[in-house]
């Protein structure tokens, strides 16, 4: 069976066998832990068994639905913030074509609100939408967090004026918790087609449930192998999350604070964001953790490529290194060659990046940047299930070794207490 691969020999060097076997105990106390749900947040690792025990007919549910929007709909908007949006935006953008945007789609085109506060970003987004069939897909489960709940107003008023509260309230569905908020009020009010958040289940790990699920069946992808591969991992051993959690402990104790994900494929970039907020969020707590970055390769080796090779040695990177492309785009001969590329003509582009990325990462290694090496097969549902509960398995492993709990974010309320003071919000 083919699956994703970690190898750490790359870090060897800066790092030595005995530093990262020196974890094993953490390490498995901290699986056990995470297995046995007795560490701080259990009560949020439902996430863990969402690829094997999601019930066949929410699978169905989601699919049903989804033919329901790419039927009567030219553009969906999901509307959510953080772990309400990162996963299925990664997942999309993944499997794209990267220039979906200006192409048929293979749904409905699936866009995002409700992620930021930026006026002309909702401007813009109205002015799209304006006089097209349109569907919403709100997912939060209170209902009242800022961003999300005036994006929704908006387009729920929008969709309300253009089409009628009927034909609207057919084509809002809201993923929410299962009996309490705002939210689930107004859609047993309204009558919206609804799915269930688990309560078990923190945003930054939702990608697995209808959080993500619903956006990404939307666009037209194959949820049930994206969830088959998810389950691999999670019936497989644990050896690539431990390796994976002891590696970057053993190098974070030995000063490297700064953790930098890496990729060479343009399609992985927003998976790069999901895994920032996943680790960044999970992590940084009791003013320790690894900092987590990411660069597109090699696009960000003409802007950062000098600070990482040069700069500070208190970084590592985690490089993934996808196996198969998709499409073969081969380099032809110029008889006048004046651009000096004849000595490449015949190689596909992916042959080129390849040796871009070998030679990146020997330069790297002699400039004292350890890698971990993580290797996808290729771009797929299936592997990206893969790849995602891969990342989720090893952060709670993480976190324990830590000593923090993973599952919780206090610090995120700082800004919105401030926010609500300042916009004068009654109680604040």
């Amino acid at each position: 069976m083919n699956t994703i691969s970690v190898c750490n020999k790359n870090v060897l060097g800066v790092i030595n066998e005995q530093q990262i076997k020196a974890l094993e105990p953490e390490a498995q106390a901290a699986l056990e832990t995470l297995e046995q749900g007795t560490g701080a947040g259990s009560e949020f690792i439902g996430w863990k068994t969402l690829p094997s025990a999601t019930p066949d007919e929410t699978l169905t549910a989601i699919e049903q639905t989804a033919a329901m929007f790419k039927r009567d709909c030219e553009m969906v908007v999901a509307i959510g913030i953080g772990g309400s949006y990162l996963g299925a935006k990664a997942v999309i953008e993944a499997l794209n074509d990267n220039f979906a945007a200006y192409k048929k789609s293979r749904g409905a085109r699936v866009l995002f609100a409700g992620n930021n506060i930026g006026e002309d970003y909702m401007h813009d987004l109205m002015d799209l939408l304006a006089g097209r069939k349109f569907g919403i897909i709100v997912i939060s489960k209170s209902g009242t967090t800022t961003e999300p709940a005036i994006a929704f107003r908006l387009l729920k008023g929008m969709l309300e004026q253009q089409e009628g509260k009927q034909w609207a309230a057919q084509h809002i569905v809201a993923v929410t918790d299962a009996s309490r908020g705002a939210l689930r009020n107004l859609a047993t009010q309204e009558g919206y087609k609804t799915f269930v958040i688990p309560n078990n289940v923190g945003g930054r790990f939702s990608v697995l449930s209808p959080v993500g699920l619903l956006p990404i069946a939307v666009e037209g992808y194959d949820i049930r192998a994206l969830m088959a591969g998810a389950a691999e991992i999670e019936k497989g051993d644990n050896t690539n999350a431990m390796t994976y959690a002891m590696t970057r402990h053993a190098l974070y104790r030995a000063g490297r604070k700064i953790e930098i994900l890496v990729n060479f494929e343009p399609r992985l970039h927003y998976l790069a964001e999901w895994w920032k907020q996943l680790y960044g969020e999970s992590e940084g707590k009791d003013h320790k953790a690894i900092f987590p970055a990411a660069i597109d390769c090699t696009t960000d080796l003409h802007s950062m490529g000098q600070w990482i090779q040069d700069g500070e040695r208190t970084i590592f990177e985690t490089e993934i290194t996808v196996g198969k492309q998709n499409h073969e785009v081969v380099i032809p001969n110029d008889d006048e060659n004046l651009d000096g590329l004849n000595y490449i003509a015949g190689k596909r582009i992916g042959f080129v990046n390849e040796k871009a990325q070998q030679g990146t990462k020997l330069a790297h290694l002699e400039g004292g940047v350890p890698v971990i090496d993580i290797n996808l097969p290729e771009i797929s549902e299936r592997y990206l299930g893969q790849l995602i509960y891969f990342f989720e398995k090893a952060c709670g492993i993480s976190g324990y070794i830590l000593g923090i709990n993973p599952f919780d974010q206090p610090g995120v309320e700082g800004y919105k207490r401030n926010m609500f003071h300042l916009l004068e919000k009654p109680g604040y």
